[in-house]
């Protein structure tokens, strides 16, 4: 399923927050009474690149995950890297929400969960001033997270921020249009915009943005109200693709921007704050098992946008299970084997 409109990146339920029943579930997982996984289908495992870590023989290790497809895919890939490693690993994935995820790691009731850095920096830590940089951003998190016993791990390249997309054939007939810095430049009725109501009224989201890149909203001569269509979040993408409108709101690593052959625009001037994924654990876990970190640090630099376009391409619009994408792609990296042959 596509994530929802619900989806609220800096609330303070977290990016992907569900609204209804979160503080409940994370006094369930506080208290550890009967906190179980929506799944827990994996393949079997066999090690590829990733062996039998010395000391993991009969230790626990808890993964978790939130609720949409690519965290799921996420999730996924930590608990086959955990089983390939000798783990006896327990899959918390599927949690819905942030917040319950957060709380898991924190209470030390699981060891390691894939988190965004922009999530961590404008929700659980509360800062108000994003940060575009992705080295700074996973610096800053970092640095404050270690005192509150998390230890943020190597990110990897992908990104999953906000964008703005063009369906790949107006490109042309745009100018070829690459970056958000040439918006000033179209003509004021080329400057036509699909986004969800959430980022049309966010004080971080559409206005400062045209502003950012020298736009005024509802100017003539900027980029007028009637210019800008409010969509739910899932038809934004199609809208975009129908020409309803030249650019749409999107996420990076979405699957439908190749479903649908959408062109990102390179936000050239640094305008979105920076989501870049990385792996997050109870240091305490990573201490009594240092070898643990350095196998996630390896996966890492694997994960780009690219590859989890493809990714989440195959669960939302092909309709693949996440357990078997996240397996595959493990195997063509080397990481695991399948021991069936």
């Amino acid at each position: 399923m596509y994530r929802s409109s619900s989806r609220a990146r800096l609330t303070s339920l977290g990016r992907w927050g569900v609204a209804a029943g979160l503080l409940t579930l994370s006094a369930v997982a506080l208290t550890g009474c009967g906190l179980k996984p929506a799944t827990s289908y994996v393949p079997a495992v066999g090690p590829g690149s990733i062996t039998p870590l010395e000391g993991a023989e009969g230790v626990d290790l808890t993964v978790t995950s939130k609720n949409f497809t690519e965290q799921l895919l996420l999730g996924k890939i930590a608990v086959l890297a955990g089983t390939a490693a000798g783990f006896d690993v327990t899959d918390l994935s599927n949690l819905p929400g942030s917040q319950p995820t957060r709380e898991l790691i924190l209470s030390g009731q699981a060891d390691v969960l894939w988190e965004y850095t922009g999530t961590a920096w404008l929700t659980y830590l509360g800062q108000d001033e994003s940060i575009a940089d992705q080295d700074k951003m996973w610096q800053a998190v970092y640095d404050i997270d270690i005192q509150n016993g998390i230890t943020w791990g190597a990110p990897a390249p992908m990104n999953n921020t906000y964008a703005l997309a063009v369906r790949s054939e107006a490109v042309a007939e745009l100018g070829g249009i690459t970056t958000m810095s040439e918006l000033a430049a179209l003509p004021v009725e080329d400057r036509t915009f699909c986004v969800e109501s959430e980022f049309n009224s966010r004080p971080d989201g559409m206005n400062p943005m045209l502003a950012h890149y020298g736009l005024e909203r509802g100017a003539a001569d900027g980029v007028p109200n009637g210019n800008i269509g409010i969509y739910d979040t899932g038809a934004i993408y199609s809208a975009t693709d129908d020409g309803a409108c030249n650019f749409g709101e999107v996420f990076t690593t979405d699957g439908r921007l190749d479903a649908l052959d959408l062109t990102v625009l390179i936000d050239d001037l640094a305008f979105f704050p920076a989501y870049n994924v990385a792996p997050v654990f109870f240091t305490e876990s990573i201490e009594a098992t240092p070898g643990l970190e350095e196998i996630f640090a390896r996966i890492s630099p694997k994960l780009t946008d690219k590859v989890l376009r493809g990714m989440n391409r195959q669960v939302d619009v092909d309709g693949k299970e996440p357990a078997d994408v996240a397996y595959a792609w493990m195997i063509d990296e080397g990481f695991i084997t399948d021991p069936t042959g």
